[in-house]
């Protein structure tokens, strides 16, 4: 069997055996995710490649599993590439003590040293740099913890600020990464600590990760739902220009607009991508004054070009995407961390593979590696893409083999030889 067609056929076998342990037929399957019993069962072959994410969540919601349970991340990679997990099950051990007394020794430092600590997370989170993420997160929890307990008044609310943040980035390289226990459990614990740090934003935040974590379970309307709590709770902040309170509703509005096309609503996603326009639009230039960004958002015009082009590919438009990513401006994209871009090269990717051009899909998807090396190799659709363009080089190889072989009667002079 060739190698890259052995990922996907596990996946069609996780597929069958959870169905099977269901009880659940495959036309039962098909009906709950919109699609024929044949097309269930050439999945559960591996001849058909999963390589949509709304997709992948909508079997396993069907399948009453976690995505990751499907496609069987985190992948298995080489002993240092396997080191992360330490850090996350250290991770996972502060955040579950979040109401006991902080194990940390000495005095904790002042909320303005740590939140500049926290700025190179955020230098490594715009590089994709997840592990080395996960790495400094344990002490910065801890030392987070520490200064809630011994302060008072604002410096204990940027304690929890600091806190809540941190579990944002936990979340973040948790996704990357796939380990859904500290993706869920940071979720949680950033909605906690947004409550106590007197940062009218913040919890809108916590509910903008939340969404993300509704995408594994296909809970598309209730991520909508989800968006326009967290809106209402920053309204204020954001009629009167605060440029913190612009940066989540905008991020908000985006993230609306990829569940809705996820739930096959285009009216509704380009709504919400016009609504991230506006917000866009409201934070200025580039000229204008730079502002800090506490809570790790990335939102610009161009972070809204390349939700307009996932949107698209959602749609399963792929020449809505290509038309899109022409009219592009390169600035606005090479402004964007790493991290976005390469998400950005993967989505083109995806549409030039189905546009048909192999060639521009692969120079796409070396694109997003250089950019994003961690981000992109863990990354299931980048990984189906891959394996899609290796397949079809292939079997285009042997095709033309087979051409030649005719040509020159190769086939019929072995028969003679045997």
């Amino acid at each position: 069997m060739p190698y890259e067609r052995e990922e996907q056929e596990a996946i069609g076998r996780r597929i069958k055996r959870r169905r099977l342990t269901l009880g659940m037929p495959q036309a039962d399957l098909g009906a709950a995710i919109d699609k024929s019993q044949g097309w269930v069962s050439k999945v559960e072959k591996g001849h058909i490649e999963l390589d949509r994410a709304a997709l992948i969540n909508s079997i396993a919601a069907a399948l009453h599993c976690h995505p990751n349970d499907l496609i069987d991340r985190p992948y298995v990679g080489t002993a240092p590439d396997n080191q992360w997990q330490l850090a996350a099950a250290s991770i996972l051990r502060e955040l579950r003590r979040y109401d006991l007394t902080p194990a940390f020794e000495g005095t904790p430092r002042s909320a303005d040293a740590l939140w500049q600590e926290m700025t190179r997370l955020h230098r490594l989170r715009d590089a994709a740099a997840n592990v080395a993420i996960l790495r400094s997160l344990p002490d910065l929890l801890r030392e987070a913890s520490a200064l809630a307990e011994a302060a008072t008044g604002h410096e204990r609310e940027e304690a929890f600020g600091i806190y809540a943040v941190c579990c944002k980035f936990a979340h973040t390289a948790a996704h990357a990464l796939g380990h859904p226990e500290l993706v869920a459990m940071a979720c949680e614990r950033a909605a906690w600590a947004s409550r106590s740090s007197g940062d009218p934003v913040l919890p809108a935040v916590a509910d903008w990760m939340r969404m993300w974590d509704m995408w594994a379970t296909a809970d598309w309307a209730d991520a909508v739902t989800l968006a326009d709590k967290a809106l209402t709770g920053i309204d204020p902040e954001y009629e009167r220009g605060d440029a913190l309170a612009v940066r989540a509703w905008g991020s908000l509005q985006l993230r609306a607009a990829v569940s809705a096309a996820r739930a096959g609503n285009a009216a509704e996603a380009g709504h919400r991508l016009g609504l991230a326009r506006q917000a866009s639009d409201r934070m200025g230039g580039p000229g204008g004054e730079p502002v800090r960004d506490r809570h790790s958002l990335t939102f610009s015009a161009g972070n809204v070009t390349v939700h307009a082009i996932s949107v698209a590919l959602e749609m399963s438009d792929q020449g809505e995407a290509l038309r899109l990513n022409e009219q592009t401006r390169p600035d606005e994209i090479a402004a964007l961390p790493n991290s976005r871009q390469g998400h950005h090269r993967m989505d083109l990717a995806r549409a030039w593979l189905w546009d048909g051009d192999r060639h521009k899909a692969l120079g796409e998807l070396r694109k997003a590696e250089k950019l994003a090396p961690q981000l992109v190799r863990n990354h299931p659709i980048a990984r189906a893409t891959l394996r899609q363009i290796v397949y079809a080089e292939r079997a285009s190889t042997r095709e033309e083999l087979r051409g030649m072989s005719s040509r020159f009667h190769l086939e019929s002079a072995g028969r003679t030889r045997d």
